[in-house]
């Protein structure tokens, strides 16, 4: 048994124990299912109006797949090997996010929904709560400060010998990565978008923050991991989230750029007439 699998035994556990995280891992992609497929009956409802963008369609159920993995097969794996775990913490908490942000869920339920349930999801967005909880320093915190409550603490020891936690952790992975995302890029209407200047400012600590973490984690890396397989893992951590990062940047520079091209274009004319 490898040294993570002492952390908790996972998966070499007892029959109950096998019975509890199948039953999660069921429950995980059941969930993702049927993500998938409320977004195609959205896309079925809203037929007979304007075509829907095809690369959004695509961008959804590629996140679908991605998050499936991570909740599969490479949490599977992450009961013996740091290095699958950070493979699933990317792809679960980064690419997957970015792929089902991109895939602009409400904007599509908006179009599908009756007027009155929609006019209800456009009451919801507006709320003080999600206001606040979508606010890129809020979404910040959440998403940087639930990874560094994992790694620097027994939280990590604890995903690894209960299912329950371990889906608990997982969830609020997949959320917290969504959030982030959503309020840095969206493509969603959003009636309380930060400016550019802040959403820039806490992408910019949210990568530092990021990579510190993964530089402290090949330093030290948690209880019962071994030194090769954690730099490894770390590594992955380090320059998978990289990859994330400057996709961030350059969407968040193509939105200030579509942003500004009105008050761009009036300056061009106003100098030629």
């Amino acid at each position: 048994m490898s040294p993570l699998a002492l952390v908790g035994h996972g998966h070499g556990a007892a029959t109950p124990g096998l019975d509890a995280w199948a039953l999660v891992e069921g429950a995980g992609l059941a969930a993702l299912a049927a993500a998938a497929a409320l977004y195609a009956l959205g896309l079925w409802a809203s037929r007979r109006r304007s075509p829907w963008p095809v690369r959004r369609a695509l961008s959804w159920f590629a996140g679908v797949a991605c998050a499936a993995i991570a909740i599969g097969p490479v949490a599977r794996a992450a009961h013996e090997s740091f290095t699958a775990h950070m493979v699933g913490h990317l792809l679960l908490g980064m690419l997957a996010p970015l792929l089902l942000v991109l895939g602009a869920p409400v904007t599509l339920a908006l179009r599908s929904l009756a007027v009155d349930d929609a006019r209800a999801l456009s009451r919801l967005l507006r709320s003080r709560v999600v206001r606040w909880v979508t606010h890129p320093i809020t979404a910040g915190v959440l998403n940087a400060g639930g990874l560094w409550l994992l790694y620097g603490t027994e939280l990590f020891a604890l995903m690894h010998g209960s299912a329950l936690v371990h889906a608990a952790v997982y969830l609020h992975i997949l959320l917290a990565g969504c959030v982030f995302t959503a309020s840095l890029v969206g493509v969603d209407p959003d009636p309380h978008r930060a400016s550019l200047r802040v959403r820039a400012t806490v992408l910019v600590a949210f990568i530092a923050v990021h990579s510190m973490l993964a530089k402290r984690l090949y330093a030290y890396p948690p209880a019962g991991v071994d030194a090769l397989d954690a730099q490894i893992g770390s590594q992955v951590m380090y320059y998978g989230g990289d990859v994330v990062d400057v996709a961030l940047l350059v969407l968040l520079g193509l939105g200030w750029f579509r942003a500004t091209r009105p008050a761009r274009r009036a300056v061009v004319v106003g100098a030629t007439t």
